[in-house]
């Protein structure tokens, strides 16, 4: 039935696990799922991983095969980006004027890159990497010889050096601080990932923003802050993302640096929800709320979110938020959220290249980072799950499991 259709903008994890959610718990309303891109829905993590070091131009990992939302009932919308929300008439405008009516709404469109705001910023041979198509035009790119300049020092940033450097490319890579992921990890795994790329051929230049980009017809050279000129081929922007929250915003939905949400992930509208990258849900005891860019937290709201449209009453699912990335064939695996006034636990040998380190916030494990070292990881996140309180020394010792580290604290 028409008058109950739900209506997905965005066909990303979020997006399409909505979709999928839905179906399982057999929507008879109808479930459209709208996106801007012509392609089947895809995973945006190996974009920067497996398909920049491939050759192949078809390497695509699809979310779901075709015949899925065929055998679901789940109407693909492609290549029509939505420009407008009607909340007033409960529908959604595309581009060339056509109309679709929906009884709730799920906004799931993500992120998209965040841009220099610099001279030469449009040039060509200046990329982002965010969609197949970005890294399709990247994969053609980077060949071998070519000077790679990649600015930000981010899981997408060394990403994109990993794998221009296995293509042959000479990298160098600007960050704006004084080392590499310093957003998302400790000093000692930055120093490690920064040793990494260094033992690769990639050279770095710390403490440094952009100031320009030149060239006569593409870039040909990266001016920095402090005005050093580098001569280049390509240039990689990888400085963050920003939540893709302009069509609510402009349709009068709640904002700020993502659509707020309440638990259930409804907006200030209640028959519009939004979830994944975009949201940012608002809990009791956080002011600003927290908006996470990681595929379980993507996955947990999309299943959230379609409980609740179908219910109306159902327990908020959440999950211990997690992220990973390789490089040069190091695995870096973070469960939970660090903190820096966190007590850090270093378990293993950084310099043998097999390391955790643990985030202990008033005794009890709130955060890791594994570095190849897988058998930390799925036992830290039940406890980071469970607030669990351990004892730094047996926590320190490899030899000792992890769960058998855990001590009893004062409540």
């Amino acid at each position: 039935m028409s008058d109950k259709r739900v209506i997905i903008i965005g066909s990303g994890h979020a997006g399409v696990q909505a979709a999928a959610r839905l179906a399982e718990l057999h929507w008879d309303g109808g479930i459209v799922l709208v996106d801007q891109e012509e392609t089947a829905p895809y995973e945006r993590p190996p974009l920067s991983k497996e398909m920049l070091k491939s050759a192949d131009p078809t390497a695509l990992s699809l979310l779901r095969k075709d015949t899925f939302y065929r055998d679901n009932n789940i109407e693909r919308i492609s290549g029509r980006p939505v420009r407008t929300i009607d909340r007033a008439a409960r529908q959604i405008e595309l581009a060339g004027g056509v109309r679709h009516s929906y009884h709730r709404l799920i906004i799931a469109t993500g992120s998209i890159p965040r841009r220099l705001d610099v001279p030469g910023a449009d040039l060509p041979g200046v990329h982002t990497l965010s969609s197949h198509a970005d890294a399709l035009a990247l994969q053609k790119a980077l060949t071998a010889g070519s000077r790679v300049t990649i600015v930000g020092a981010g899981y997408i940033g060394l990403e994109v050096a990993a794998a221009a450097a296995a293509r042959g490319c000479d990298v160098t890579i600007v960050e704006f601080r004084d080392r590499v992921l310093s957003r998302v990890t400790s000093e000692i795994v930055s120093r490690h990932f920064e040793s990494l790329h260094r033992s690769n051929g990639a050279r770095f230049v710390f403490g440094a923003g952009v100031r320009a980009f030149e060239g006569d017809g593409r870039v040909q050279r990266v001016v920095t802050s402090d005005g050093t000129s580098l001569d280049t081929d390509i240039v990689v922007v990888g400085v963050g993302v920003v939540p893709n929250q302009q069509l609510a915003a402009d349709a009068g939905i709640a904002c700020d640096d993502g659509i707020l949400v309440n638990p259930h992930c409804q907006t200030s509208d209640p028959e519009v929800y939004a979830i994944g990258d975009v949201a940012r849900c608002l809990r009791d005891g956080e002011p600003r709320g927290q908006r996470l860019e990681s595929v379980q937290n993507a996955v947990a709201q999309a299943i959230t979110a379609t409980n609740h449209v179908v219910s109306q009453s159902c327990e908020v699912k959440t999950e211990v938020p997690w992220f990973w990335t390789v490089q040069h064939g190091t695995r870096l695996q973070t469960a939970g959220l660090r903190h820096e006034s966190d007590d850090m636990v270093v378990r293993g040998s950084a310099s043998a290249g097999k390391f955790s380190v643990l985030y202990l916030r008033e005794g009890r494990l709130a955060a890791i980072d594994t570095v190849d070292a897988l058998k930390d990881f799925v036992p830290a996140k039940k406890l980071i799950a469970a607030g669990a309180a351990l004892d730094p020394a047996r926590a320190a010792d490899p030899s000792i499991k992890l769960a058998q580290s855990q001590t009893d604290i004062a409540q």
